[in-house]
């Protein structure tokens, strides 16, 4: 995939492997200093700085960002501040900035090469694939040439160990020309020749006659040996590369990134980037008012009753009273139609907003109630949430953001025969359907009037988050790592490398840092372990600690410099492995620590306390153990110490249960008295001390026997 020299951030999902049709989506690298501060560090290919603070310029004139001032502290590397205006989320700005400015670009490739002396448009892989095969086949001729050269020395040293050892040279002493020296020499090297990879050429008797009579007597024939036996080594490595050609070429790919690769790292990383929507990030521009009498809605009526901040892409829905309600674009100036209840900003796909409304069926038809979302819809459409009846209207109406539930009073007309005119009714009672349900039946009375009694609580369940670690959002559509469920006021914990922690809420617009390493739901009571190096005093320090709420970003680490955090836990009782460095000719083993006996919990704030005195090679986190937790039986035996008492009823109660005769039917009388006549039974001490009757009454005082 590309690198560009000015870094940033590319998406390559589109990419068409470099192709044309294919694009590349680049966008700059953008930090959150503070919640009114904003940082782009680096800037997309083929953008300068000064054609991005352009483009930032012309966003924030046009109503889509709101800023204060841009700063550009440009130097060696790019720095570019944005100031907010007060009351901007950072977040929903980053995500504008990609949406209407050149902080997010996108370019469209289209590789060509020339291939066979005539120009081609081949893909990435390809163009790979032919360069990788033409290095593995110049690599291969380069090892046969290495092979050759080396079997050619081989053979040369050989036939000179012949030479000089079996002294070859002495017959050519009496010869007299240069033909019978020639000859002389191949006749005597014959018997030799099976030790020789080739036959010997008249070349190779010149080489052998132009050695020197000083080298001939220094010859060594171990060192001789020696050298052969090192050729022939390398002669089967070659061969070996040779059998092995793919492996050869990939070693060779390796040794080419390990001596040229450092300082060349890629530059610019590679994501998956989420799909903004320009409607969910704009800044509110504009200000939208509304005519009730004549039925206008629009951004130019300044003078009518003012609705609410907008932007000048959003949409807006609108509630009759006759039950019905259209979902049109925000303008200068559109009709919606007379007598409208509610007019709010409508926001596609959201199911946590919910109505509560109360109609009538008719001019005197049975009162209705019902809660719906509504979801889908199509613009400038009309819909009705009734039945449709002629002379339906809307008695009542409440949107809730958060699917609020409020109990109301509704008071009916006086009529004869007619007792309770007053009652409550809770709407959390009632299921939220779709806008086409026609509800339940409230009453088939004529309604006086409905005033609020309690405002209502959200209905809804807890918020379910999942965290994409590609795109680094947080979403609801059950996309990556499952953070759990969320409730107003919840927090999310994140972690980052340099040693800091943050809170953030579960807004789904929300950024995180790009050094993110942990991110959970935040619990208050949960310790977290964690072992960092100290750049100031050099040695490794373990802490145990509780996050502190807050809305910065917070260290926990040293803020010296060249300190670092070596990881963190969240188990109950983590530990750590301690490998120790290797001093004058001592290896120390290997230590186990146990972060509870080691070290209490304490602040962040606190440094912590230092693993060892001696110098520590690394520190890593291993299997936590198992909280130690006392047996039930030793619990019971220890806290459950029953009173002498109660032995003694518990005794009495065994007594009774060993007693054999069968239950005695209370409403059974006949049956009772007979058998109490047989075996009477002998009441219990408590039953005995029962209150005397008064006389004469004997019918009590039997029945008093008989339980």
């Amino acid at each position: 995939y590309p690198d560009f020299p000015t870094g940033g951030l590319i998406d390559t999902a589109k990419y068409n492997d470099g192709l044309r049709g294919g694009k590349i989506r680049i966008r700059a690298r953008i930090a959150q200093l503070d919640k009114k501060t904003l940082v782009i560090k680096e800037i997309p290919f083929g953008c300068t700085t000064t054609s991005l603070i352009d483009s930032v310029i012309n966003a924030n004139d046009k109503g889509k960002i709101k800023i204060r001032k841009i700063e550009d502290n440009t130097a060696e590397f790019v720095e570019i501040l944005i100031h907010l205006a007060p009351g901007i989320s950072p977040d929903q700005t980053i995500d504008a900035l990609y949406a209407f400015t050149d902080c997010e670009v996108s370019v469209s490739p289209n590789s060509c090469v020339i291939s066979n002396d005539k120009p081609q448009f081949l893909g990435i892989a390809e163009i790979l694939k032919i360069s990788t095969q033409r290095t593995v086949d110049l690599l291969k001729k380069e090892l046969e040439i290495t092979k050759r050269e080396l079997e050619e020395q081989l053979f040369y040293c050989l036939l000179e160990k012949i030479f000089i050892e079996n002294k070859i040279y002495r017959f050519i002493e009496n010869c007299e020309t240069w033909e019978s020296v020639v000859q002389t020499i191949h006749k005597k090297l014959v018997p030799f020749r099976k030790q020789l990879k080739r036959d010997v050429t008249d070349e190779d008797v010149v080489r052998l006659t132009e050695i020197k009579i000083k080298r001939i007597s220094k010859f060594d024939s171990l060192k001789a040996n020696e050298e052969i036996k090192k050729i022939k080594v390398n002669t089967d490595e070659v061969k070996n590369h040779l059998a092995h050609i793919i492996d050869y070429a990939i070693n060779y790919f390796r040794q080419i990134k390990k001596k040229y690769g450092k300082g060349r790292e890629r530059k610019t990383e590679i994501r998956v980037f989420d799909t903004i929507e320009a409607a969910s990030v704009v800044v509110a521009n504009q200000k939208l008012y509304i005519n009730k009498t004549e039925g206008f809605v629009g951004t130019s009526l300044t003078k009518d009753e003012f609705v609410c901040e907008c932007s000048d892409i959003d949409e807006i829905i609108a509630f009759r009273s006759d039950g019905t309600f259209v979902v049109t674009k925000i303008s200068e100036k559109i009709y919606v139609g007379t007598n409208v209840i509610h007019i709010a900003i409508f926001k596609r796909n959201d199911e946590r907003t919910v109505y509560n409304m109360i109609y009538s069926d008719g001019f005197k038809g049975k009162i209705m109630v019902k809660r719906f979302s509504v979801v889908g819809i199509t613009r400038d459409k009309e819909y009705n949430l009734t039945k449709g009846t002629n002379g339906s209207r809307v008695l009542y109406f409440t949107a809730n953001p958060n699917g609020e539930a409020e109990t109301i009073t509704v008071h009916l007309k006086s009529r004869p025969k007619l007792r309770n005119t007053v009652f409550d009714f809770d709407f959390s009672g009632l299921l939220i359907k779709g806008r086409n349900s026609m509800g339940n039946i409230l009453t088939k009375f004529a309604i006086h009037k409905i005033t609020l009694k309690e405002a209502g609580t959200s209905t809804l369940s807890s918020l379910d988050i999942w965290f994409d670690e590609a795109i680094k959002r947080l979403n609801t559509d059950k996309y990556g790592k499952f953070l759990g469920s969320f409730n107003e006021g919840e927090k999310i914990l994140t972690i980052m490398q340099s040693g800091h922690y943050k809170l953030t809420s579960f807004d789904l617009t929300t950024h995180f840092d790009d050094d993110l390493i942990y991110i959970e739901k935040f619990e208050p009571q949960k310790i977290y372990t964690a072992v960092y190096y100290d750049g100031e005093n050099k040695y490794f320090f373990m802490k145990r600690f509780l996050i502190e709420p807050t809305d910065k970003k917070v260290i926990f680490i040293s803020e010296a410099e060249n300190s670092y955090l070596v990881g963190i836990s969240t188990d109950e009782c983590p530990r750590v492995e301690i490998t120790y460095r290797k001093e004058k000719g001592k290896q120390k083993p290997n230590e186990k620590v146990s972060a509870v006996e080691f070290i209490d919990v304490k602040g962040y704030k606190a440094k912590g306390k230092r693993l060892s005195n001696y110098t520590i090679n690394q520190v890593e986190f291993i299997a936590s153990l198992k909280p130690k937790v006392k047996p039930i039986e030793e619990i019971k035996t220890e806290e459950v110490k029953p009173a002498p008492v109660e032995k003694k009823e518990i005794k009495k109660t065994v007594k009774e249960k060993v007693i054999k005769e069968p239950e005695i039917p209370i409403k059974i009388k006949k049956t009772a008295k007979e058998k109490i006549v047989k075996k009477p039974i002998k009441l219990p001490p408590k039953i005995k001390a029962k209150p005397k009757n008064k006389k004469g009454d004997k019918k009590k005082d039997k029945q008093m026997k008989l339980f």
